[in-house]
């Protein structure tokens, strides 16, 4: 066992601590405490879980390899990122806090939504799940599928033996310890992330030697807007920061409208240089090891900048930053699959809202370990794409079906149940639509996806005419919701 081989070993051992530590500290929680930590968490640890929730491995394998294969062009994507990360925290953030506890006190996004125009059909939550459900296990398998990449690379271990060493302890702590286990090994995690995303460039910069042939200074690859659709594209990307579940999850979970606002900056400032430093490994890669085929397919720059650099010891801590990375984004995502299937499908449909907390807690852990079979049979398949390409496809999925319907709900006053059900419909479909039969505009999907997604919702909300009396005072009260906490902190 080289040393980068007992760091990874103790790496894994220390998070699924943290699962066994919470499954006994919240042993007497019920689903509230599973799948949202009594909104319980802090400023520091919502925006680092926030954040290292939404940055999974492509941020360390996909992003910079993408940069460093096809040059500055793709810049635009965390460009975009950027822009809308900061306007979910700012705008869509407190609205949704404040919402989501005066709408029947909602513990998930389908819960939220149906509790928000008071709707007695359940046709909403079996969308959302159905959706959730499809998106999830993809993105899921692009985390699982990285952590096979990094221990082959790195330790020769086959791929699928490290698929199932990464699944076995993913579900081991989400199992475990649910939400709460979730957010603090997310929280570890970012800081894991970001020191290593910073770190690597520098010091490979400082020891910049043009291993590779230089790059010609007329080439495309130093215009950023060489191709038009690489900057309406890359834009796009930062449109599903208003629909991704497992991300504005964490808005809800933050203790007082107070340490949001906390948690915005902090997250915003995370994510900012977390993007920042993407690129600059993709940059530097490209000059240090000129154009390899290899790398850009297998999307190793970033660990082949590490260990061509550090010694075995720090390199082991530096590329944990990729696991940190994978786990930190497939744990949110199992929980978030979890709490739709089980507290929106199961407890109020199969059965009919008798069962007890202790069923759904179990019903949940059950679906966690469901998800990620899935996930792993998609990640093993060698047809299933790049890691990019995953997350690109669930990415795109979850911004055009949830983004319209849930920014509408917050600022629509007169927003509706048969909008919100048009938007998400429409949003998934265009999206699909465009992968399977357009993607070769080189448009990304989530753009036609999100705007068809908006109209339909519009459109919908007005042909089904203004809500009722109690929906409309429901709205609101959640602007002007106090918070009786506002003052503890």
């Amino acid at each position: 066992m080289n040393p980068e081989v007992i760091v990874f070993v103790l790496y894994l051992l220390c998070m699924l601590g943290v699962g066994v530590y919470f499954f006994i500290k919240d042993r007497k929680g019920g689903e509230k405490t599973f799948f949202l930590g009594d909104r319980k968490v802090g400023a520091w640890v919502g925006a680092l879980s926030a954040g290292a929730s939404d940055m999974s491995a492509w941020v360390l394998m996909g992003l910079p390899t993408s940069v460093y294969a096809f040059g500055l062009g793709k810049i635009w994507i965390p460009v975009g990122l950027v822009a809308g990360y900061t306007a979910s925290w700012l705008i869509e953030a407190p609205r949704l806090r404040r919402f989501s506890i005066v709408a029947g006190d909602a513990i998930t996004i389908p819960q939220y939504l149906s509790n928000r125009f008071l709707a007695k059909s359940k046709a909403l939550q079996v969308i959302c799940a159905v959706v959730f459900l499809l998106a999830y296990t993809v993105y899921a398998a692009s985390s699982i599928k990285a952590c096979g990449t990094l221990f082959h690379k790195v330790i020769g271990m086959d791929p699928m033996t490290a698929m199932y060493l990464a699944v076995f302890i993913i579900v081991g702590y989400t199992f475990l310890g649910g939400f709460s286990a979730v957010c603090w090994t997310d929280f570890f995690q970012g800081l894991l992330i970001l020191g290593a995303m910073m770190l690597a460039p520098v010091f490979a910069f400082l020891m910049l030697d043009f291993l590779g042939e230089p790059i010609d200074s007329s080439s495309h690859y130093w215009n950023p807007a060489a191709d038009w659709r690489d900057v309406v594209s890359g834009l796009a990307w930062g449109l599903g920061y208003f629909g991704m579940p497992h991300i504005i999850i964490r808005f809800m979970s933050i203790k007082t409208q107070k340490a949001l606002k906390r948690s915005a900056w902090i997250g915003i400032a995370w994510t900012v240089l977390i993007l920042i430093f993407a690129a600059l490994i993709g940059i530097v890669g490209r000059l240090d090891f000129g154009m390899d085929a290899d790398m850009a397919k297998n999307e190793l720059v970033f660990i082949q900048m590490v260990r061509s650099i550090f010694p075995s010891v720090i390199s082991g801590i530096l590329l944990s930053a990729v696991l940190a990375a994978s786990m930190s984004t497939a744990d949110s995502q199992l929980l978030s699959a979890s709490s739709s299937l089980a507290s929106d499908v199961y407890k109020p449909i199969i059965r009919q809202n008798k069962a007890s907390d202790r069923e759904i807690l179990w019903i949940g852990r059950f679906v966690v370990l469901a998800v990620a079979v899935v996930a792993l049979v998609i990640a093993s398949n060698p047809n299933s794409g790049s890691i990019m390409g995953l997350v690109e496809n669930a990415w795109g999925l979850f911004g055009a079906a949830f983004g319209p319907t849930i920014l509408l709900s917050l600022f629509w006053r007169k927003f509706n149940f048969a909008g919100a059900v048009a938007g998400i419909v429409a949003g998934a479909a265009v999206d699909i639509c465009w992968l399977v039969f357009l993607k070769q505009t080189g448009i990304y999907e989530i753009l036609p996806g999100f705007a068809a997604g908006w109209i339909a919702a519009f459109v919908a909300a007005k042909i089904a005419g203004t809500p009722s009396e109690d929906v409309l005072k429901l709205y609101d009260d959640s602007v002007a919701y106090f918070d009786i906490y506002a003052y503890e902190d």
